[in-house]
């Protein structure tokens, strides 16, 4: 089984990259099942129905997502009609949406999802890691193979999480930075890790942000208006390779793919 996790989308740009590497990237590593961070999706910051359909209609299985999940107004009621969306399960239990979903890869195989959100320098939730470990439990009644996208902060909170339940997921993998580590690996007891995924958004930007106005913001301290960055986008990701049956991972490749507009 070969999955694509892709790194944090950013607006328009980061949608059209999505739309047009996909089929190849699909072809080159005989993906099973593409899964991606779509929380910056809308205007480069939260989603909407609109924008999770064209992700979804691009090929993507299921989308993660993070602290800014309900930015666009509306999105707490139009995520219960999107059964392929999730928010972080630590979040209150009050909070609309799911946080973990199994989907079903051709005839057979299942694979789980969980998108968790860590409290350091982050909004307020529940412990990640006792989150994970109720819903990796209940996950696993279900399949071996589970990705977990951890939107997080810091880089200690996350490779906690990928010591923490190495042997029981599949891939654990950080969001959130939108700065591609170069630290991917496979862990002792087989979880395949990576700090953060990156982004599918401009380059030539400031985490997918306009150059120009992050630094006016910098500069003067004053609030300041924050439009998503044009030109050249790279995607960013992870490919993993499973075993079907223990759910391990037995490969593991970065993914940084230019993409000129």
């Amino acid at each position: 089984m070969n999955i694509l996790f892709i790194g944090d989308i950013v607006g328009k740009p980061g949608r059209q990259a999505v739309a047009a590497l996909l089929p190849s990237l699909k072809r080159e590593h005989h993906l099973d099942c593409v899964i991606a961070n779509g929380e910056n999706a809308a205007h480069g910051s939260g989603m909407t129905t609109a924008t999770a359909k064209e992700l979804l209609a691009a090929g993507i299985d299921v989308i993660t997502t993070g602290d800014h999940v309900w930015d666009q107004k509306g999105f707490e009621e139009e995520i219960e009609n999107l059964p392929q969306v999730i928010r972080p399960a630590n979040m209150a239990t009050s909070a609309p949406g799911r946080g973990s979903v199994v989907i079903n890869i051709g005839d057979k195989a299942r694979v789980g999802v969980l998108n968790l959100q860590g409290r350091v320098f982050m909004p307020a939730t529940d412990c990640p890691f006792r989150a994970a470990q109720t819903e990796v439990a209940k996950l696993r009644r279900q399949t071996n193979m589970i990705v977990v996208d951890l939107h997080a902060e810091a880089t200690s909170e996350k490779i906690a999480m990928g010591r923490y339940l190495d042997g029981q997921v599949s891939l654990v993998v950080g969001t959130h930075t939108h700065v591609q580590t170069a630290d991917e690996q496979i862990l002792p007891k087989g979880t395949a890790y990576l700090t953060d995924a990156g982004m599918c958004g401009p380059h030539d930007s400031v985490l997918g942000r306009d150059v120009n106005m992050v630094i006016r913001k910098f500069v003067s301290g004053m609030p300041q208006r924050l439009e998503v960055a044009t030109g050249k986008v790279e995607l960013c990701g992870v490919v993993v390779e499973m075993d079907e049956l223990t759910g391990l991972a037995q490969k593991i490749i970065r993914v940084r793919i230019p993409y000129a507009l």
